[in-house]
């Protein structure tokens, strides 16, 4: 390309990490910025304090606006890098398009930077959990890929009651889940474990099985598909967190869901997959039994000063001007409760989502918990209304290898539904 953008040095790059007008921008995929090596790079992850913002992303109308919500501001000097200076190069001109004319091009994160200690960089604790669809395709065609050693798999594709979704379209060789299979209808919490042994075993699952999971969502009359949306990818990593409290070992989820998957362009199947039963899911359930949480370990938790309850629902729930769901009747929050901003309603996870529905960059997620108060040093018990986002919030504490993480499995469904239990609404005094 004929874009002459100034190249900085490494030892340039290293004496401005900690000049605050200076943004160093990550070009490549969400997952080699988490940590995959996908260069073989001496050293996965991204150079400290470096923004992810994928090269995929400038394919969208509103990229604008992604970059303005990272606080990258044409006053800034921009330093951008990925594994190809072709890549820099296609960010750098669209960012010079856009009205930002202090941008230069870094082209040795593989040789100079990753490959010599001395230089800084950040990696997501538990980025091997948060799997690419590259990474399950390798999976499926038996070529072992990075940081795999098992030998036995299953990839399942979680739904709510709605195996159209998986029936109109799939992952090769993947079984379908619904999410009632591990959680009970009447509470909407974790089901029993002499349940949970019986439904992982007829889905061929032993403590000792690699599983990925990944959703997507079709419409309340199934006739619309919207791939990786929110709803059905909350489903699955729901799913997750219930297998990791029953014991499964080695738990992925597909980062971005059945989207993902679509946008890499891989065959998708609509066989109806048979599930292979097993006898014995290996070990007692639950091995994890701290991570979930019931209300009188909740009361607990209010009282204490070592640990919060954070309430990852809508601003309108919170509040109590919703219930946000149709199932619910009361509305209001937990007192005490510590806001933890899902997004817009109680089927959306944006403020925790990248545009492509991959998770958000982690020191985004980091930084807004931190301005609420929720810190790694407490134990958080993450809820909502029934679980799932609460799931999520969960999960994304977990990946950063947070100490103390929970979900409190009832949420405001199972608190409201006594009316012993305090509550309030409006807006909050403090």
């Amino acid at each position: 390309m004929n874009n002459p953008f100034k190249e900085i040095s490494t030892k340039e790059l290293f004496d401005s990490l900690n000049k605050n007008n200076i943004k160093i921008i990550d070009v490549r995929k969400v997952e080699a910025y988490n940590g995959w090596r996908h260069k073989n790079e001496a050293r996965g992850g991204h150079i400290r304090g470096a923004k992810s913002l994928p090269l995929k992303w400038t394919n969208y109308m509103d990229w604008i606006e992604i970059v303005r919500s990272k606080h990258i501001l044409p006053e800034n000097s921009l330093v951008i890098y990925s594994y190809s200076i072709e890549d820099s190069e296609k960010v750098a001109l669209l960012f010079q398009k856009a009205g930002y004319n202090n941008i230069r091009i870094y082209n040795h994160f593989i040789d100079e930077w990753s490959a010599n200690e001395k230089y800084p960089m950040n990696i997501l604790a538990r980025f091997k959990q948060l799997v690419s669809a590259e990474w399950v395709k390798d999976l499926i065609d038996g070529k072992s890929p990075q940081e795999y050693t098992n030998n036995k798999f299953v990839i399942c594709h979680s739904h709510y009651r709605n195996r159209k979704a998986y029936l109109t379209g799939h992952i090769p060789g993947a079984i379908d889940m619904d999410t009632l299979a591990l959680e009970t209808p009447e509470t909407w919490n974790r089901r029993s474990p002499k349940e949970l042994k019986k439904a992982l075993e007829q889905h061929g699952i032993t403590s000792d099985t690699t599983v990925v999971l990944y959703g997507k969502y079709m419409s309340p009359d199934n006739n619309h598909e919207f791939p990786g949306s929110a709803a059905g990818h909350i489903g699955a990593i729901r799913n997750a967190f219930i297998m990791m409290y029953a014991g499964v070992k080695d738990v992925r989820v597909l980062n971005g869901g059945f989207q993902s998957w679509k946008d890499a362009g891989y065959e998708i199947s609509t066989e109806d997959v048979e599930k292979k039963i097993i006898t014995d899911f290996g070990v007692k359930i639950p091995t994890q039994p701290e991570i979930a949480v019931d209300i009188p370990e909740a009361k607990e938790i209010l009282k204490s000063d070592n640990a919060n309850l954070v309430c990852v629902r809508s601003w309108d729930e919170y509040i109590g001007e919703v219930s946000g769901y149709n199932y619910i009747e009361k509305t209001g929050r937990i007192p005490g409760a510590i806001f933890g901003n899902c997004g817009t309603d109680a089927y959306h996870m944006e403020n925790y989502r990248n545009p492509d529905h991959t998770t958000r960059e982690f020191h985004e997620i980091k930084e807004n918990w931190k301005e609420a108060g929720i810190t790694p040093d407490k134990h958080n018990a993450f809820y909502c209304g029934t679980g799932w986002r609460g799931s999520e919030a969960f999960y994304n504490a977990w990946l950063m290898g947070w100490p103390r993480v929970s979900v409190f499995d009832g949420g405001w469904f199972e608190w409201s539904n006594d009316p012993t239990n305090p509550y309030e609404t409006g807006i909050p005094e403090n």
